[in-house]
């Protein structure tokens, strides 16, 4: 049986910033956390979630003036 728990903590807004529980993640690993949250989300609203369709080309170049 696989324990599916997750801590959750109730702050205030003028706590924000002070927590460490973060400080010593990657990129990856909070990019991770947010789209499970966005999937859930989706998930609420009852749309679907295709993520074929999202697209990962999209860039943007900045160039220094002459």
């Amino acid at each position: 049986m696989v324990n599916n728990r997750s801590i959750i903590r109730i702050g205030r807004v003028q706590d924000q910033g002070t927590e460490d529980d973060l400080r010593n993640t990657t990129a990856e690993e909070r990019w991770g956390m947010m789209w499970q949250l966005a999937v859930d989300a989706w998930a609420f609203k009852g749309e679907q979630v295709d993520e074929s369709s999202f697209r990962r080309d999209v860039v943007r170049v900045i160039r220094g003036g002459r």
